[in-house]
């Protein structure tokens, strides 16, 4: 078996996958390999996959599928995974502190002190227990994110359209999501359902003064309705950790909008999850080759 890394994974995987065959990172060799590893930045569109005559695997080390054209590598016989579970409390974790930085004023605090500004009057802080966290999406990160609301003294709410029940939050309608929530985080893949569903209309659904916050892609929000409910006050905050590219384009409206709290895209980057990520991929590959014996 040969097996190709194509983006960055923790330094460890090399050695580990070596007993199933050998382990190149040279993106030259692509027409040889049986297994692709990829994380966002490779894209597997349908000119990459024909370009990978030998192909029998793709694993995507993270959340999501988007950036694999899945039905065409499935009709080529090529079976596509990735390791959703290693990274929900990674990115759960970056979620809360997203959050949590909104009321307590963190960004503006740390800005203003930075500048040699003591704001101690004008910052006013509130706090998390007893507000209502609408989640949009309640899988495995939504899951994570709620446990930790909920130890917060938060009420937790979700719309999941594949769940009957949740073990710890209670299922709402969407539009009784928008209507309830004071905070609202996206756990949801970017599909036709989901591009744009935070918009001008779904925004005028939610309370005034609403705090959206996004790990999920930066697909699932309309940016420039999301801006102009910013610039209104209607949201009081958006807090993101996802964009419509990696890095946003310059001409990105966020970039200039009030009360948006921004991170690179580092939802799945903590050492701990690299290393579970590399123990799910080690999973799949034993399964793989047991069932291609």
């Amino acid at each position: 078996m040969k097996i190709l890394i194509s983006d960055a994974f923790d330094p460890s995987l090399p050695a580990k996958l070596e007993v199933f065959g050998e382990v190149t990172e040279d993106k030259a060799r692509l027409a040889e390999v049986d297994v692709v590893l990829v994380r966002s930045k490779t894209k597997c569109t349908r000119d990459y996959i024909d370009q990978a005559t030998n192909l029998r695997l793709i694993i995507r080390g993270g959340v999501g599928l988007d950036n694999i054209d899945v039905e065409y590598a499935r009709s080529k016989g090529i079976q596509v995974f990735n390791t959703a579970e290693a990274s929900a409390v990674a990115v759960a974790e970056l979620a809360f502190a997203l959050m949590i930085a909104v009321p307590t004023r963190l960004v503006d605090g740390h800005v203003a002190m930075s500048g040699r500004k003591w704001l101690k009057k004008e910052l006013k802080r509130s706090e998390l227990m007893g507000k209502t966290l609408g989640l949009v999406g309640a899988g495995n990160i939504g899951t994570e994110l709620a446990r930790r609301a909920i130890a917060f003294g938060m009420r937790v709410i979700a719309y999941d359209p594949l769940l009957k029940s949740h073990e710890c939050v209670d299922l709402v309608s969407l539009d009784a999501l928008f209507g309830q929530a004071d905070y609202i985080s996206l756990h949801v893949p970017l599909t036709d359902s989901t591009r744009g569903m935070i918009n001008a209309d779904t925004i005028a659904q939610m309370k005034d003064g609403v705090t959206i916050i996004n790990t999920a892609r930066g697909g699932c929000v309309n940016e420039q309705d999301l801006v102009a409910a910013l610039r209104s006050a209607k949201v009081r905050a958006y807090a993101t950790d996802v964009f419509m590219s990696d890095p946003p384009d310059a001409a990105c409206p966020l970039y200039d909008a009030p009360n948006a709290i921004m991170t690179p895209h580092l939802g799945a980057s903590t050492r701990e999850n690299m290393l579970r990520i590399g123990d799910v991929v080690v999973r799949i590959l034993e399964d793989f080759q047991q069932h291609t014996a």
